[in-house]
């Protein structure tokens, strides 16, 4: 696997500019239109790349094109290089550096989790750029430097980046009020029996961990729902029950009952190594840990 943290000798700076407008849209007609240059062009730079790294950068899976780990690894180098070079101008020419922050994250991590830390943030003037992406995304992105760090739940922390477990979040079953499971102090796997549920795309984690809890327990779909927020709208409309952390708070009209048959889910926070990070990219690491839920 290349080594992201050091260029191998030749690497073309043209042909890094074309694989990172490839990488960011894994087509060569889209990136060649954000290049203004043809498609022949560019698929010519991005060829001459991988000749120049001596490893595959891409692959293709079913119909669609993804990145090898050398792919990933060559566009963590080339974004970090465009990084440092306008760090580096911004202050040879005594003027500040714009560029933001970016933190990749989940949409109710940023509801339920994030929202002291990122107040903090921009009370301390820092510029945020916000991606929200699950889980694999957010690793993704902070991998291929495409973020400086990351907030991802992960059953253990990924050897190749720095990750510090800050949030420990527990289940709850969120339901309406008036329904009768509302009353009791906490609800098994039995109890959900015959209900109709909110619940994630399959495949998912969540939905996985779910479906295993509940094994041998009669249950339904009531409507399958992406995210939190969209989660307990379902739920306050009356469409049906649903397991959701516990840092999201019950929707009016709503309670919320601890679910103690599903784990305990940990959030890390997560970066790159780096012994030279940017300003910002430090400061929001310090801001994220200072302010951590447990």
């Amino acid at each position: 696997m290349v080594d992201p943290a050091a260029a191998p000798p030749g690497l073309d700076p043209t042909c890094l500019a074309a694989f990172v407008a490839f990488a960011e849209h894994l087509n060569f007609t889209r990136a060649a239109a954000a290049l203004h240059l043809s498609q022949p062009a560019v698929h010519g730079q991005v060829t001459r790349l991988t000749d120049q790294v001596g490893a595959a950068l891409y692959r293709r899976q079913g119909r669609r094109l993804v990145l090898t780990d050398a792919g990933q690894a060559v566009l963590a180098f080339a974004r970090d290089q465009a990084a440092r070079t306008g760090r580096l101008l911004a202050d040879l020419r005594g003027a500040r550096d714009t560029a933001p922050t970016v933190l990749a994250a989940g949409e109710g991590s940023y509801l339920f989790l994030l929202g002291g830390a990122l107040g903090a943030a921009h009370d301390a003037g820092l510029r945020l750029r916000l991606l929200v992406r699950d889980a694999a995304g957010a690793l993704e992105a902070v991998r291929t430097a495409e973020a400086d760090v990351a907030v991802a739940p992960v059953a253990a922390p990924p050897p190749d980046l720095e990750a510090v477990a800050r949030w420990h979040v527990g289940q709850h079953v969120a339901l309406p009020t008036a329904h009768p499971l509302a009353r009791r102090a906490a609800l098994t796997p039995a109890d959900l029996a015959g209900e109709a549920l909110v619940v994630g795309p399959p495949g998912g984690p969540h939905r996985a961990a779910l479906e295993a809890a509940l094994d041998g327990v009669p249950w339904r779909v009531a409507v399958e729902a992406t995210g939190w927020p969209l989660t307990l709208r379902f739920v306050a409309l009356g469409v049906g029950l649903a397991v959701v952390n516990d840092c999201c708070p019950a929707p009016p009209g709503c309670t919320a009952v601890p679910f103690p048959a599903l784990a305990r889910r940990t959030f890390f926070l997560l970066r790159r190594p780096d012994p030279d990070p940017p300003p910002g990219a430090a400061a929001l690491w310090h801001l994220l840990g200072a302010r951590a839920r447990s």
